[in-house]
């Protein structure tokens, strides 16, 4: 295989020493030519019009100290060296324009000669693959020493650099338990999720969509995101965060996009709006799927082109904002129904999480009872804690089928809330533990003779009054909660993975589509109609 290295020919350090004592001096594209363990088959020298002599009598000085190097011209014309956008186009040019041959050479990317501007541009392109193969970059021999100079092959592949790949899996590490809360997860599903949600939000700047049950842990879960991408340097602004459901009429607009003073009654002062506000920031909107049609049409045109009008206003403003939503609505089924603008939901469906509900993290339970135990002896001041028959009563109620946890991770925030509320000295004992149980156990059969309702409702709109009276009602209540999840879903893949969560982990292949599909074929239901 044949090496051939790319280099921009350099006008001052290649020009170095008149006549013979050029020899006396280190020019850095020769010096490349001069070192026995490497052999340039190739040289693809870049150069402007002005330089050609100069080009002339270095391919003149290769030959002498390489024969076996050719030495190949290319003119690049560079109007501004050191204009960024000028030197990257042309560099672009080049590299779109050669004929790469990577199976049979081998290339390397000099990047000693040039403006920085240059050796920049050089790493980008060979970075992003442009340019294909590695860098090489040259430096003059230490003092006394007799040799022509030193090189060092730099592979951008940084996976291959032990001690780079260390400090990377570390940073990733420390970046997926910060967005957990640095609460331990044993959930498999949940940390795959979080482990890529780390690098989306390090490496993308494009909307993320959350959804989730109410409760999940969307509003939490977008702050970590915030605080992670501003420790990293990526934003510099402020959180703005926003609940949709509290925005209505024409106070969803002012309060959005801001107002002119006069704009409507009780407008006295001008009002810069919150996506202003979130400029060089996160804009988080919680419940999106409450906006209003003519906020989204607003929101779709800020997202897209960063420029809003303020209500009243006869000029646009301006804000470079991220975004991430949230919702416990299914988006997909309100943008079919025309109840949500398809053109947004495509626009931050790009990055979509669902957050699983407590009771789909079962294994998880134990990790978030201490966090909040911790929370809340931060908050107060006291130590917190359970004495041990308290606590195992405790988790075996929590973690049983009589716990449906319905309002998810606030319902446990709750319940720790007041037993710790109610330890004296510090201790939650057996007793406090038995009228928590009692509470949440009443507490929950409301929320299900209401959630039983829901469920008739669906099934009958789905199913039809005439083919429920057929079903009993273990299969009515056993049905509802599939088609619920089903609607929740993208696909019958993901409605499996959260249905059977357990079960699928031993299995040695998993079929979660034909399961779902085995369920509602029995009903004569299809996936696309949920």
């Amino acid at each position: 295989m044949k090496t051939v290295a790319i280099s921009i020919l350099g006008t001052t350090m290649d020009r170095r020493g008149k006549g013979e004592k050029r020899w006396d001096k280190w020019r850095p594209t020769i010096s490349m030519c001069q070192h026995d363990d490497l052999l340039i088959d190739r040289l693809e020298l870049l150069f402007d019009n002005h330089s050609q002599s100069l080009a002339e009598q270095v391919k003149e000085d290769i030959a002498r100290v390489s024969p076996e190097t050719e030495v190949i011209y290319h003119h690049v014309n560079f109007h501004d060296p050191w204009d960024f956008e000028t030197v990257y186009g042309e560099l672009l040019d080049f590299a779109r324009g050669y004929s790469f041959k990577p199976s049979k050479e081998r290339y390397l990317t000099h990047i000693t000669t040039g403006t920085h501007v240059a050796q920049i541009c050089l790493y980008l392109l060979t970075e992003a693959g442009y340019l294909p193969g590695q860098l090489i970059q040259t430096s003059p021999a230490p003092r006394n020493s007799n040799v022509a100079g030193q090189y060092q092959i730099i592979d951008l592949d940084l996976s291959k650099y032990d001690q780079i790949a260390s400090r990377f899996k570390k940073e990733h590490f420390e970046g997926t338990t910060y967005l957990k809360g640095g609460i331990k997860t044993n959930n498999k599903a949940f940390n795959q999720m979080i482990e890529q949600l780390e690098q989306v939000s390090i490496r993308s700047s494009e909307p993320i969509l959350l959804t989730g049950p109410t409760g999940a842990g969307k509003s939490q879960l977008a702050q970590r995101i915030y605080s992670l991408k501003k420790q990293r340097g990526l934003i510099s602004g402020n959180l703005v965060v926003v609940n949709c459901a509290t925005l209505k009429g024409e106070n969803a607009m002012s309060a959005l996009f801001g107002h002119k003073k006069g704009a409507f009654t009780g407008a006295t002062t001008d009002r810069a709006g919150l996506l202003r506000e979130a400029d060089g920031g996160m804009l988080f909107l919680d419940e999106i799927g409450e906006l209003g049609t003519d906020e989204q049409a607003m929101l779709l045109r800020a997202i897209e082109d960063k420029k809003f009008m303020p209500f009243g206003a006869d000029k646009e403003t301006t804000s470079n904002f991220l975004l991430i939503a949230g919702t416990n609505r299914d988006l997909s089924g309100q943008a079919q129904r025309g109840e949500f603008r398809e053109d947004l939901h495509a626009r931050i469906d790009l990055w979509t999480y669902r957050l699983p509900s407590l009771s789909e993290r079962m294994e998880d339970f134990e990790p978030n009872l201490d966090y909040e135990l911790e929370n809340y002896s931060t908050k107060t001041g006291y130590l917190i804690s359970f004495n041990k028959d308290a606590r195992k009563k405790y988790l075996q109620f929590a973690t049983s089928t009589e716990a449906t946890w319905s309002a998810n991770f606030r319902d446990l925030n709750a319940s720790i809330t007041r037993m710790a509320t109610l330890a004296n000295g510090g201790r939650i004992t057996v007793s406090v533990v038995n009228e928590e149980i009692d509470r949440l156990q009443h507490k929950w059969q409301s929320t299900s003779n209401k959630s039983h309702t829901n469920d008739t409702t669906l099934l009958k709109s789905i199913l039809g009054e005439n083919k429920i009276k057929s079903l009993d009602l273990y299969e009515q209540m056993t049905l509802a909660p599939v088609l619920k999840i089903c609607q929740s879903a993208n696909s019958m893949a993901e409605a499996g993975r959260i249905l059977f969560n357990v079960s699928r982990e031993q299995k040695k292949s998993n079929n979660d589509s034909h399961r779902i599909k085995q369920i509602l074929d029995k009903h004569q239901i299809k996936f696309g109609d949920l």
